[in-house]
């Protein structure tokens, strides 16, 4: 079997600005015919420019960067949510990945129901699903409510039940974006326990966070990403410095 593995050579990524503001399709069709309408030039967003990258298994890896950097559209291509413009992408293994805990719920549908679609796209059998239904079901602890549609619940309670089913099986590659808080006070001690169980279970981890501590607790590399290139590729406390230098932020060690 063949070991986990990332490779990224000479990879870019574009995509149109106006689609990542935008939460419907609907919406997104809307905008581009009327902007289109009006004479508009949509411009293209150079997202990741000319991305080497090899990660193997065993290592940890912390994803810094400023707010738009790159990091979130960086994991999301890794996972494959966005298709990449050219370059090569090969990814060996399993992903699992924390962010857009939401993403493919079916308001009208019950929560239980839900745990059903969700687990499909995680790419579980339904017979794998049945099986881990109580163990969600438990976690989430949502009592009733999992027979109510996801449309009654309270914010809180749909990232629970988002959070219970997307930690409840491992992968081989486990992708973080932040380490994320998930519910209540009371829920959240179990959360961070789910999240340190996954990352000793996978063989890479990539996190991107601004979190420092949790970056040099995890992680022994560090990427740096500045306006969507890697600008740095090395241990982690010095790819912090890097980060700090590059944002004008004063240097714990004062240099």
């Amino acid at each position: 079997m063949k070991s986990p593995n990332i490779l990224l050579q000479n990879l870019n990524l574009h995509y149109y600005s106006v689609a990542f503001k935008e939460r419907s399709l609907k919406s997104l069709l809307g905008s581009l015919l009327k902007r289109r309408r009006m004479g508009t030039v949509i411009q293209d967003v150079h997202a990741l420019k000319n991305i080497n990258l090899k990660i193997g298994a065993g290592e940890r890896v912390g994803l810094l960067g400023h707010n738009g950097a790159g990091k979130s559209t960086f994991l999301k291509m890794v996972a494959g949510l966005y298709p990449i413009s050219s370059g090569m992408r090969q990814v060996d293994g399993t992903v699992r990945s924390l962010f857009d805990l939401s993403l493919g719920f079916e308001p009208d549908a019950t929560g239980r129901e839900n745990i059903l679609y969700r687990g499909l796209l995680m790419g579980l059998s339904p017979r794998k699903i049945k099986e881990l239904q109580d163990e969600i079901i438990s976690f989430a602890d949502l009592g009733e409510f999992i027979d109510y549609p996801i449309k009654t619940y309270s914010a809180g309670m749909q990232v629970r039940l988002a959070f219970a089913i997307s930690t409840v099986v491992s992968g081989d590659i486990l992708l973080l974006d932040e380490l994320i808080g998930a519910g209540d006070a009371r829920f959240m001690d179990k959360a961070k326990k789910r999240i340190l169980q996954l990352v000793e279970s996978s063989q890479i981890l990539i996190l991107a966070s601004h979190d420092f501590g949790a970056l040099q607790s995890l992680c022994q590399r560090g990427v740096v990403l500045h306006r969507g290139e890697v600008v740095y590729d090395g241990d982690i406390a010095s790819a912090v410095q890097m980060y700090q230098r590059i944002n004008g932020m004063v240097l714990v060690d004062g240099s």
